[in-house]
Parts: structure tokens; C-alpha cells; sequence
């Protein structure tokens, strides 16, 4: 989201040793490698923080994996399948698991069973610091209701199982977002298919995601509530959105192992991180799927677009919904550098964050004339603190305590139509 400082960042901390590194794309120039970086920082790591680190430095107070231990992201040769396949694919031993976001009568088997308001957290990167601090206060103000449906992507999908079980878990994403530094995010190792090794997001999602915490949500489930997280299938180019209570419910180590592997999927930018594997079957056929980062294609999630349509037929099935936006809604003045790699990131950077603004008009267009109430949180422009970069400590500590301070004053949601009004007259 802050496309030059990222290109400027990247063209001058190192990536092009990590060209250097990369045989698979031999022609690239140091700023063609740092265009591909930056696009993936725009887009917003996981749990990030502090880009005042260079990335060499990341690896300092990480332990370093053993060289032994190193894994394949994927199989070097996927089993050939084709669109047909696809389409009859199931997750093997989870056949219920997951439907495709852009399919309306798919995702209904997905919706709750419980009456109350939705929740929708967007991805962000860094600034899902916001989103925690907002619903931490939320709680604290006393009046934050209990969500029938929770949906994540990306960085919401990290946030989304704390915000399903509660203020219990407040403390979790404060923590998540105030003592997160690179080292604890990725390697700067390349793999076959990445720029970046997330080994050491792999192991704090395991750490995070705990047999405990998977049995509390499976109980939820179990009251009719959902838990959803988005990711991009990386062959059908579509959404799928994953029933994360249904697979808590299944109470085994493979359910433990695919709920962890649905975050890191929804969180793997491809190129920056590795896409993540999905063990699927159709008619007898056995093959995997790459997951990637669930905001290529939903910034956040609520349902699939068909039934917010003009001309829908179907009324969807909310009566209250909040939206947490971990971004700005306006756009931001940032001059471009005049050359390829500023001209190009600056513009993947517009098009990423226009798309996310033109959901919430989408949303709030929706809302007035469907007739549900829609509230919005999203980062205030009186919030100036700086950012020094990717994985930025101080400055998710000040995001962290904004978001905060406005969920207790009751000021961090906006009716949907206000901010839509406020957005359009902005133009």
C-alpha cells in the first residue's frame, strides 16, 4: 500500500542478491526482482511489521532451520488434472470442508445456522494491527456483540479465529500485533518457488493454532455459528472459502494440520511466499491444488457477489453486517519515481487498493438497497504515524493503539452509506 517507500526499500536492501540466487529467472534485472517483491509487500504480509530491518537482517534472534529439515514447498511434478476435475474435487477426508466464493448455490452450504450480526476482515498486511486494536477496544467499550459468521483474508484470515471466540482472546491478537518482528515472519532464503522461505510463519501459526483453540471453534461450530477463511485457488483462478469450524470438528491431528495449512495458504502471496498444497481426490483421482493469498481474489469476504446483484433473486441471509478494513479508504498522494520499477509498482499499487475501495462501495450501494445495516472500520487519515517498512514494530504498536482507542470511544464504524457518500465526493 505504500508502493514507493516498498520499491524503494526493495531496490536498495539486498534483493538483488537474491536475484542472484534465483536461477529460475535468469533475465531479470535488480529492478524487475524488486518489482516482484514490492507487488507482493503491496498486497500485505502476513502479520507484518518492520520494514526498518533490512532483509538480510530478518534471520537475527530467528533460529535458523536446519539445513536437514529443509522442506519442498509442493511436489515437483504435480499430477496432471484438468477443469473437470476441479470441479468434482474434494479435500480427501474433509469432504465438506469448503465451497467456491463465487458460486452462490456452492456457498450455501456454508451458511449458519445462528441469527446475529456477520464480521468481515479484510487483508492489510501490517495495518491488520488496526482490525486487532479495533476489536480490542470494541470489547472494552462492552458492547461488542457475539458474530454469528466470521470471514478472513489474508491477514484477517490470522486475525478471524480470535475475533470468532471472543474477548478472551484479545490479549492473542495484541500480542500477534505488537511483538511480531521479521524474523518471526520469513527467511530470506529462496525456495522453487518463492523469493522468501515462510517457514518461520509456518511454525508461529502452529505455535498459535493449538489443539485447544481448534476444540473451542469446533464448539462453536456446534451452535450454528461459522468461521470462514478465503483463499485463491491458484488453477481455477476463483475464491474458495473454507469452513473452518467444520474441519475443528473433526477433533484429529489432519484436521490440526489442514486448519494451519488454510491460514498459511490464505497468507502466501505467490512469488513472495510459496503457494501451499491441497491433497484433493475427484472420481478416484488423487492430486494437489496450490492455495495462495485470499485477497487476489476478495479483499474481504461476506458472500459471493451474486447475491448483492441488481438483479438478484435471492435475499442474503443478514440482517447486521461490519466490515474492518485495514487500510485507508481515500486515496493517497505518493509521487512516483520515473522509472519502470516506480512507474509499474505505483500503478499495481492504485490498482490493488482501488479494487478493496471499490468492494465497499459495492457493499454500500448493496446495503441501502437490499435493507441491511452495514458498518465500516477503516484506518482514519489522522492517522500519520510513519511507516520505515515492511515488518515496522513501532509503527503496528501506534496502528495497534489507534485502532484501539477508537473502538473504545465507539468511533471506529461509520454507517456504509456515510463512507461511500464521503468516498464518492472525494473523487
Amino acid at each position: 500500500m505504500r508502493a514507493l517507500e516498498m520499491l524503494d526499500l526493495c531496490e536498495k536492501r539486498g534483493l538483488r542478491t537474491a536475484e542472484r540466487k534465483l536461477p529460475a529467472f535468469p533475465k531479470l534485472t535488480g529492478s524487475a526482482t524488486a518489482l516482484m517483491v514490492c507487488a507482493a509487500l503491496i498486497i500485505g504480509v502476513p502479520i507484518d511489521g518492520s520494514h526498518a530491518q533490512s532483509v538480510t537482517q530478518t534471520k537475527k534472534g530467528a533460529e535458523r532451520k536446519p539445513a536437514a529439515k529443509a522442506e519442498k514447498r509442493g511436489p515437483e511434478e504435480r499430477a496432471i488434472f484438468t477443469q473437470e476435475d476441479e470441479e468434482a474435487a474434494i479435500v480427501i477426508g474433509f469432504p465438506e470442508a469448503r465451497a467456491w466464493g463465487d458460486s452462490d448455490s456452492d456457498f450455501a452450504r456454508l451458511l449458519p445456522l445462528a441469527a446475529g450480526p456477520w464480521l468481515a476482515i479484510s487483508g492489510g498486511g501490517s495495518d491488520g494491527a488496526f482490525g486487532a486494536g479495533v476489536l480490542a477496544g470494541w470489547s472494552k467499550a462492552g458492547n461488542r456483540p457475539d458474530f454469528a459468521v466470521v470471514t478472513g483474508a489474508s491477514i484477517g484470515a490470522l486475525i478471524a479465529p480470535f475475533a470468532f471466540l471472543g474477548s478472551r482472546y484479545d490479549d492473542k491478537l495484541r500480542e500477534n500485533f505488537t511483538t511480531i518482528a521479521a524474523a518471526d515472519i520469513f527467511e530470506d532464503q529462496p525456495t522453487r518457488d518463492s523469493l522468501f522461505d515462510y517457514w518461520p510463519l509456518k511454525r508461529l501459526i502452529e505455535q498459535r493454532m493449538t489443539p485447544k483453540l481448534l476444540g473451542e471453534i469446533a464448539a462453536e461450530h456446534g451452535r450454528g455459528r461459522r468461521l470462514l477463511v478465503v483463499t485463491t485457488n491458484l488453477d481455477s483462478g476463483r475464491p474458495v472459502i473454507w469452513d473452518m469450524g467444520a474441519i475443528a470438528a473433526h477433533g484429529d491431528a489432519n484436521a490440526l494440520k489442514l486448519f494451519r495449512e488454510v491460514l498459511l495458504a490464505s497468507c502466501s502471496i505467490p512469488g513472495f511466499f510459496s503457494p501451499v498444497a491441497i491433497a484433493v481426490e475427484a472420481k478416484g483421482k488423487r492430486f494437489q491444488e496450490m492455495h495462495g493469498d485470499g485477497t487476489l481474489t476478495a479483499p474481504f469476504f461476506v458472500l459471493p457477489q451474486t447475491r448483492f446483484a441488481a438483479d438478484g433473486t435471492s435475499r442474503p441471509p443478514l440482517t447486521q453486517l461490519y466490515v474492518v478494513v485495514n487500510s485507508k479508504l481515500v486515496p493517497e498522494f505518493n509521487m512516483a519515481e520515473n522509472n519502470v520499477a516506480g512507474v509499474l509498482g505505483r500503478s499495481i499499487g492504485v490498482a490493488l487498493t482501488s479494487a478493496l475501495r471499490s468492494e465497499v462501495s459495492l457493499l454500500s450501494v448493496a446495503s441501502q438497497r437490499i435493507g441491511f445495516a452495514l458498518q465500516i472500520a477503516h484506518i482514519d487519515t489522522a492517522f500519520t504515524y510513519p511507516s520505515r517498512g515492511p515488518f515496522d514494530g513501532k509503527y503496528m504498536q501506534a496502528l495497534y493503539e489507534f485502532g484501539n482507542a477508537a473502538g473504545q470511544k465507539g468511533a471506529a464504524f461509520e454507517d456504509g452509506a456515510s463512507v461511500y457518500l464521503r468516498r464518492s465526493s472525494a473523487r
